[in-house]
């Protein structure tokens, strides 16, 4: 069970292990693009292309897919980032349980979330682990881990990427070792467990008060997905890439008022944040392509003084 491109290394592993992939469940088709056409996720892509079986509930409970699912007679259901809750009746149903993958070091960081979550919050460690899923969120007892250490300039899409192989190479050997008897689950000390919610898009707008660093951790957090965002006047900019400047280059008296540009060159667009100094190093206006500061300025006046923020908008709480 999975959907979008982190599961797709977890299926394309089984599918090279010993044991038989007897079917795949996935998440309905959803519309994309500017035509709102009907598109297929990633794993279901793969499935088409491997010949699997598939199955496309829209609910969990339907008794048409849970006959279905029954027919296929799984000894063991592997989730990765599969997007649903699975009701009693389906961890139920296989004799060796139901075994996720998650995209961090449980108990930290449970939820839909975890990758980005990880990065905004100025982590420099995190990991994959195996369970065996309950019907709590994340809480099922652990079975492996792998620690990762997160790059410095790492974006929540280029972290995914590399969690999504080890992810499924974990998983082949929790099932090897399930298989042997040679694995014993431990369950979670939930007095240490945090989380991490669903991201939405308002969950990008930045709030310029706070530290340099933590805007950092933002923008990389949020990309490629919802994407930290401002406003230059009217103009909503989308920034992809950003970078704590060196605090020598503040100067002296009253500090700047946060969200103000103190200058803009082919260097980058230096902005006063609620501590130290902030480049923007690639940006995105609407209705336009991904740029660097360079190419920005190059074409766009951009007075220093101007203050970034949407007027009228209220600061948001973004923790």
């Amino acid at each position: 069970m999975g959907t979008p491109e982190f599961a797709v290394p977890s299926l394309e592993a089984l599918l090279r292990s010993e044991d038989q992939v007897v079917g795949v469940v996935t998440q309905p088709d959803r519309p994309k693009g500017r035509g709102h056409e009907l598109a297929p996720a990633p794993v279901k892509l793969l499935c088409l292309q491997e010949g699997l079986p598939i199955l496309q509930p829209l609910k969990m409970k339907d008794p048409a897919f849970l006959d279905a699912l029954k027919a296929w007679q799984p000894e063991l259901i592997a989730v990765a980032a599969f997007g649903r809750i699975l009701p009693k009746v389906v961890l139920d149903l296989p004799p060796r349980g139901c075994v996720n993958v998650h995209g961090s070091l449980l108990p930290k960081y449970r939820g839909a979330g975890p990758i980005q979550w990880a990065i905004i919050k100025g982590e420099r460690e995190t990991g994959i682990t195996t369970m065996l899923m309950d019907e709590g969120m994340d809480t099922g007892a652990i079975l492996l881990q792998e620690r990762l250490a997160i790059n410095p300039d790492e974006t929540a899409g280029e972290l995914s990427a590399r969690l999504a192989e080890v992810g499924g190479r974990l998983l082949i050997e929790t099932i090897r070792r399930l298989k042997a008897g040679a694995l014993q689950p431990r369950a979670q000390d939930h007095t240490q467990a945090t989380m991490a919610p669903l991201l939405k898009k308002e969950d990008g707008w930045i709030t310029w008060n706070a530290e340099a660093s933590e805007i950092v951790n933002r923008v990389r957090g949020l990309s490629p997905w919802p994407g930290a965002f401002t406003y230059a006047g009217d103009e909503r900019w989308i920034i992809w890439r950003a970078a704590i400047e060196d605090c020598a280059r503040e100067g002296k008296g009253p500090a700047p008022v946060p969200g103000t540009i103190v200058e803009a060159s082919k260097d980058g667009i230096l902005v006063a944040t609620g501590r130290g100094l902030l480049a923007i190093l690639e940006l995105q206006p609407a209705n336009s392509r991904r740029m660097t500061a360079a190419q920005y300025v190059a074409g766009h006046s951009l007075p220093p003084g101007l203050i970034l923020g949407a007027a009228g908008q209220p600061e948001k709480n973004q923790d």
